[in-house]
Protein backbone atom coordinates (compact mmCIF):
# COMPACT_ATOMS: atom_id res chain seq x y z
CA UNK A 1 0.00 0.00 0.00
CA UNK A 2 3.18 2.49 0.07
CA UNK A 3 4.00 4.33 -2.86
CA UNK A 4 7.00 6.60 -3.05
CA UNK A 5 7.44 8.97 -6.00
CA UNK A 6 10.82 10.80 -6.65
CA UNK A 7 11.70 14.25 -8.18
CA UNK A 8 14.40 16.77 -8.97
CA UNK A 9 17.14 15.23 -10.32
CA UNK A 10 18.66 16.39 -13.55
CA UNK A 11 22.08 17.84 -15.24
CA UNK A 12 24.40 20.09 -13.01
CA UNK A 13 27.65 21.21 -13.47
CA UNK A 14 30.69 19.99 -11.26
CA UNK A 15 30.30 21.98 -8.10
CA UNK A 16 26.53 22.60 -8.42
CA UNK A 17 23.68 21.86 -6.31
CA UNK A 18 20.43 20.12 -6.35
CA UNK A 19 17.24 18.81 -3.95
CA UNK A 20 15.97 15.77 -4.61
CA UNK A 21 12.17 15.29 -3.23
CA UNK A 22 9.83 11.79 -2.30
CA UNK A 23 6.33 11.91 -2.17
CA UNK A 24 5.18 9.05 0.00
CA UNK A 25 1.02 8.04 -0.30
CA UNK A 26 0.63 6.74 3.22
CA UNK A 27 -0.51 9.24 6.14
CA UNK A 28 1.36 7.20 8.82
CA UNK A 29 4.76 8.22 7.05
CA UNK A 30 6.23 10.18 10.22
CA UNK A 31 6.43 6.95 11.70
CA UNK A 32 8.88 5.69 9.32
CA UNK A 33 12.72 5.66 8.99
CA UNK A 34 13.15 6.65 5.23
CA UNK A 35 16.19 7.04 2.98
CA UNK A 36 18.08 7.31 -0.16
CA UNK A 37 19.83 5.28 -2.33
CA UNK A 38 21.77 5.30 -5.48
CA UNK A 39 23.21 3.39 -8.23
CA UNK A 40 25.59 4.07 -11.07
CA UNK A 41 25.69 2.44 -14.28
CA UNK A 42 27.76 -1.11 -13.70
CA UNK A 43 27.43 -0.92 -9.94
CA UNK A 44 25.26 -2.12 -7.06
CA UNK A 45 23.05 -0.12 -5.61
CA UNK A 46 24.60 1.81 -2.67
CA UNK A 47 22.91 3.32 0.86
CA UNK A 48 23.43 7.37 0.74
CA UNK A 49 21.58 8.64 3.57
CA UNK A 50 18.99 7.33 6.26
CA UNK A 51 16.56 9.20 8.82
CA UNK A 52 15.13 8.13 11.29
CA UNK A 53 11.03 8.79 12.95
CA UNK A 54 13.19 11.13 15.45
CA UNK A 55 15.21 12.79 12.79
CA UNK A 56 18.34 10.80 13.75
CA UNK A 57 20.38 11.11 10.06
CA UNK A 58 23.28 8.84 8.74
CA UNK A 59 25.17 9.46 6.01
CA UNK A 60 27.89 7.32 3.68
CA UNK A 61 31.22 8.28 3.92
CA UNK A 62 31.30 9.23 -0.01
CA UNK A 63 28.91 12.33 0.58
CA UNK A 64 29.14 13.45 4.35
CA UNK A 65 29.48 17.46 4.21
CA UNK A 66 27.76 17.81 1.53
CA UNK A 67 24.39 16.09 1.52
CA UNK A 68 21.41 16.55 4.09
CA UNK A 69 18.70 14.38 4.57
CA UNK A 70 15.45 15.80 5.80
CA UNK A 71 11.27 15.62 5.70
CA UNK A 72 9.14 17.41 6.40
CA UNK A 73 5.60 15.12 7.75
CA UNK A 74 3.27 16.89 7.22
CA UNK A 75 3.66 16.81 3.41
CA UNK A 76 4.89 13.03 3.88
CA UNK A 77 8.16 13.67 1.86
CA UNK A 78 11.84 13.04 2.21
CA UNK A 79 14.32 15.28 0.91
CA UNK A 80 18.09 15.22 -0.31
CA UNK A 81 20.06 18.39 -0.32
CA UNK A 82 22.95 17.71 -2.58
CA UNK A 83 25.73 20.48 -3.02
CA UNK A 84 28.84 20.41 -3.97
CA UNK A 85 27.80 18.06 -6.68
CA UNK A 86 30.95 15.71 -8.17
CA UNK A 87 30.61 13.56 -11.25
CA UNK A 88 31.14 10.41 -9.55
CA UNK A 89 27.50 11.49 -7.89
CA UNK A 90 26.11 10.70 -11.03
CA UNK A 91 23.99 7.96 -10.47
CA UNK A 92 19.94 7.13 -10.26
CA UNK A 93 18.60 7.91 -6.97
CA UNK A 94 16.24 5.74 -5.11
CA UNK A 95 14.01 6.85 -2.57
CA UNK A 96 13.09 4.01 -0.09
CA UNK A 97 10.47 3.62 3.24
CA UNK A 98 10.78 0.75 5.94
CA UNK A 99 7.28 -0.45 7.65
CA UNK A 100 9.21 -2.34 8.20
CA UNK A 101 9.74 -4.10 4.88
CA UNK A 102 11.38 -1.51 2.39
CA UNK A 103 9.56 0.17 -0.22
CA UNK A 104 11.17 1.52 -3.48
CA UNK A 105 10.67 4.73 -5.58
CA UNK A 106 10.66 4.49 -9.05
CA UNK A 107 14.11 6.52 -9.45
CA UNK A 108 15.64 10.07 -10.58
CA UNK A 109 18.08 10.48 -12.91
CA UNK A 110 21.03 12.82 -11.63
CA UNK A 111 23.90 13.64 -13.77
CA UNK A 112 26.97 15.79 -12.98
CA UNK A 113 28.89 17.43 -15.74
CA UNK A 114 33.22 17.24 -15.62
Amino acid sequence: QVQLVESGGGLVHTGGSLRLSCAASLSTFSIYAVGWYRQAPGKQRELVATITRASRTNYADSVEGRFTISRDNDKNTVYLQMNSLKPEDTAVYYCALWNPSIHWGQGTQVTVSS
